[in-house]
């Protein structure tokens, strides 16, 4: 079976005073129905514009991007409209995102109302449906944004998302804003829904607790380009790329007898504004050589496990 979403050499570039942004450079990668892609990486790594890129939220600068084996890398708007069904997003700020104007019932309502299939009798049905769908108990019917908490409005979100029943969504940060508690049991929530409805996240997160616990792969990104993909597992037990190696180190450990050797990165950031086209890590990097000036090429070091780092195999635990 042919994957659900296919995206190659996506690049995406904002015009600024000071040149060209360069905030997805050239990425690549497949997700199968039913499965998750967690992306992380530090604030400005350029994973949220790729999520909005992709659902065509903002429009790409270069690239294709695949969708169900249909090419959808410049739709028109009658298949952008369609597409719309097919591929959400939820939203990082639960309160933000919905219109303070709009009650619960609302809110959730309004892509049916918009996609314009169903009877008003058959959205309010829908309506209750999607609400016990994610936890809303429909005493909250009635109720406004901010008479709720940020888990019950990221509820809301999650049956938005979820109306016009898609196949991928982008989850953009969900939880982040969230107690560590609501976390949870949104986490839960999206992973019951996906087991459910055999629903593809493209999960955008800088935790990497969270996203151990819910990707399939894990893709890391550093100032627009993608350094590491893996399957989640083999990411956390054999790390490559330097960038990666520092951002596991720095995972909180709950055990103060056996913390582990923080990696503390030094040097400058490096500005994604007209970019010199080497490793764009090199600054940061205590590897750093003449070599990493030069493009660097995603390889694959194993089976589903890419690097791009010219040096990784001398880092390589020796045998």
């Amino acid at each position: 079976m042919a994957a659900l979403l296919e995206v190659n050499n996506l690049k995406k570039y904002f015009k600024n005073p000071g040149g060209t942004l360069h905030a997805v450079e050239d990425v690549s990668f497949t997700l199968d129905y039913g499965k998750t892609l967690g992306v992380v990486g530090e604030s400005g790594c350029g994973k949220t514009t790729l999520g909005r890129t992709i659902i065509h939220l903002i429009e790409k600068t270069e690239g294709t991007i695949t969708f169900e084996g249909k090419d959808i890398s410049d739709p028109s708007p009658k298949e952008l409209r369609q597409l719309r069904e097919e591929m959400q997003i939820i939203f990082q700020d639960p309160y933000s995102s919905l219109n303070p104007r709009m009650s619960v019932s609302e809110a959730i309502m309004e892509p049916l109302r918009v996609q314009g299939k169903l009877s008003k009798a058959e959205i309010r049905a829908e309506v209750r449906k999607l609400m016990d769908t994610v936890g809303l108990a429909e005493r909250f019917e009635n109720a406004y944004p901010h008479e709720l908490d940020g888990g019950r409005r990221q509820r809301i979100g999650v049956a938005r998302a979820l109306a016009l029943n898609p196949k991928f969504i982008v989850c953009d940060e969900p939880v982040s804003a969230l107690d560590v508690s609501i976390q949870a049991q949104i986490i839960n929530l999206m992973l019951d829904l996906q087991e459910a409805l055999g629903l593809a996240y493209m999960f955008v997160t800088h935790d990497l607790s969270v996203v151990k616990y819910i990707s399939d792969d894990i893709m890391v990104m550093y100032l627009g380009n993608m350094v590491e993909k893996s399957p989640s597992d083999e990411l956390f037990s054999h790390p490559l790329h330097p960038y990666t190696k520092a951002l596991l180190s720095a995972i909180p450990v709950p055990d103060v007898h056996n913390q582990p050797d923080r990696i503390i990165m030094q040097g400058e950031l490096t500005s994604p504004i007209n970019p010199k086209p080497g490793c764009r890590f090199m600054a940061r990097c205590q590897y750093a050589s003449p070599e990493c000036e030069e493009p660097q090429e995603l390889v694959e070091h194993s089976p589903g496990h890419f690097v791009a780092c010219c040096h990784y195999k001398e880092l390589l635990p020796q045998q």
